[in-house]
């Protein structure tokens, strides 16, 4: 047998692949996971930064969807108290949508099919006599209030990589993988490798495809896919989301209920703006550049507009996003209706195994990483058992889970710092925060002040610690500064980047 270089390489690294990896090197497997771009650059940070339930997908009877992710998301909730954050969402009742029993029945399955500790039941509420009413149109006297989680959904697919890579694990980022052969024991998996993007190849015992919306063209590229060997299809479904200015005082979140049976979520965003989204269209483009259509602009703003007191038009908007999600294609009509729940294709008919991950969602990324290694393992008494249930995400050790209490006592020791950025600092790193603070007793130790908040320790840090490389990587993915700075700030970092890479990664 050829000399194997890791027990599991995994392509992708978007949320199913970084959970994939981090409970791999957790077992004690050797782990190799290639990224062709940047960790989350696509599906996975392009979301409605939820960890929820699913309330809608109890129509679709999809009960076991829905258990299980209640029951993640109180698990992730536990793991990772400083990215992860309860909130509460405000449903508005429209006789004309679906009749009150069933939003009521609904809601009462959404609090008892799994066990809650952290997080409210449902209740009723009167729009006219609550606060939560205010911004919204005369239209609506009554509706529910119900909880789910926000999350910063790319700092979760780093953290689990950083995760992985402490355990062991091997990160590539911008190393594409370009093809996979299969061996008689073993594959081997071909990349282009980061920077010189030389041909390279590896050696590994098993293979998980967890390219998100590339799935398909993996397999495609390497010849797996055929007449004689057909594998799932995939559907591509776009969800656009728009930002505007605050719209509304408070914390809490819309549901608001389409014609055409979606909803449409509206959510406190980045202290200063108000998120809208998503929609649910078929795409056909360039998967690395997904961008909102006309009609989804229109979409979203006439959604808001039906709902609130005031209208907002196209000249609100102050930024879009899209993402592209990889549902399995179960040939249902209507892209609301197709699951977005997982499946995992095992490929039989080579010796060594493979499984390609096709679907899922941001919630249910954990279980899915458990249940791939359950299958690629099959019982193999020589690695550890299923370990990550209650294990905490780098960052997420904070007494009692206390967030609050924990902004309170960093900013003890940090007095110096604003209210606002020692937040986000909490927000965004936890108590891993100490490790760019540490011995710092002004904003002077900080380093070269970028502007914005962005001081060079920070991008230090990023660089060090989270495969940050290009401006984009820290504005964007490792943080949400981008709709805050302006372009004094993204030029002064393009202009600092080579310098602090070369003196950080030498």
């Amino acid at each position: 047998m050829d000399k194997i270089d890791y027990d599991l390489c995994i392509i992708g690294g978007g949320i199913n692949g970084v959970g994939v990896a981090r409970d791999a090197a957790g077992r004690g497997l050797s782990v190799l996971l290639l990224e062709a771009k940047d960790l989350a650059q696509g599906t996975s940070s392009a979301s409605t930064k939820l960890i929820h339930g699913g309330l809608r997908y109890l129509e679709f009877f999809e009960f076991k969807l829905v258990r299980e992710s209640l029951q993640e998301r109180e698990k992730l909730l536990a793991i990772a108290p400083h990215i992860i954050s309860p909130m509460e969402f405000v449903l508005p009742h429209n006789a004309q949508q679906r009749p009150f029993w069933m939003i009521r029945l609904g809601l009462f399955l959404y609090d008892h099919l799994a066990r809650r500790q952290r997080l409210s039941g449902s209740r009723g509420v009167n729009l006219k006599a609550s606060a939560l009413g205010v911004p919204l149109a005369d239209y609506y006297t009554r509706g529910f209030v119900y909880s789910d989680c926000w999350v910063d959904d790319a700092r979760l697919v780093v953290l689990n990589a950083m995760d992985a890579a402490e355990k062991g694990a091997r990160i590539l980022t911008r190393s594409p993988c370009t093809k996979i052969e299969p061996q008689s024991d073993h594959w081997v998996v071909h990349y282009k490798g980061q920077g010189d993007q030389k041909e390279r190849c590896i050696r590994a015992s098993m293979v998980v495809n967890a390219a998100g919306p590339w799935v398909r063209k993996v397999l495609e590229d390497s010849g797996l896919d055929s007449e004689v060997k057909p594998v799932p299809r995939v559907r591509l479904v776009k969800g656009s989301h728009i930002i505007i200015p605050r719209a509304y005082t408070g914390g809490q979140s819309y549901v608001l209920q389409q014609p055409d049976g979606r909803i449409v979520f509206v959510i406190p965003y980045e202290r200063d703006y108000t998120l809208i989204g998503t929609t649910e269209e078929d795409f056909e483009g360039d998967l690395y550049d997904p961008r909102i259509s006309e009609e989804e602009l229109q979409y979203l703003c006439a959604a808001y507009s039906a709902h609130f007191e005031a209208d907002i038009t196209r000249d609100d908007v102050l930024w879009t996003y899209s993402g592209v999600r990889p549902l399995f294609d179960d040939g249902e009509s209507e892209n609301r209706a197709v699951s977005r729940d997982f499946y995992l294709y095992e490929h039989l008919e080579s010796h060594a195994p493979m499984i390609s991950v096709f679907g899922g969602k941001l919630t249910t990324y954990r279980v899915l990483a458990e249940q791939v290694m359950g299958r690629l393992l099959n019982l193999d008494n020589r690695y550890a058992p299923p370990w990550t249930t209650d294990a905490l995400l780098p960052g997420g050790d904070i007494p009692q889970s206390d967030f609050d209490a924990f902004v309170r006592r960093q900013r003890e020791r940090y007095s110096w710092l604003t209210a606002d950025l020692l937040r986000r600092y909490a927000r965004s790193y936890g108590t891993r925060m100490e490790r760019f603070l540490e011995g710092a007793k002004g904003f002077e130790d900080l380093g070269v002040d970028f502007g914005g908040g962005l001081y060079e320790a920070e991008v230090v840090y990023l660089i060090r610690y989270e495969w940050a490389r290009e401006a984009q990587d820290i504005l964007w993915r490792r943080s949400k500064l981008g709709v805050h700075v302006g372009d004094e700030t993204v030029s002064a970092l393009e202009k600092a980047l080579p310098g602090l890479k070369k003196k950080v990664l030498a």
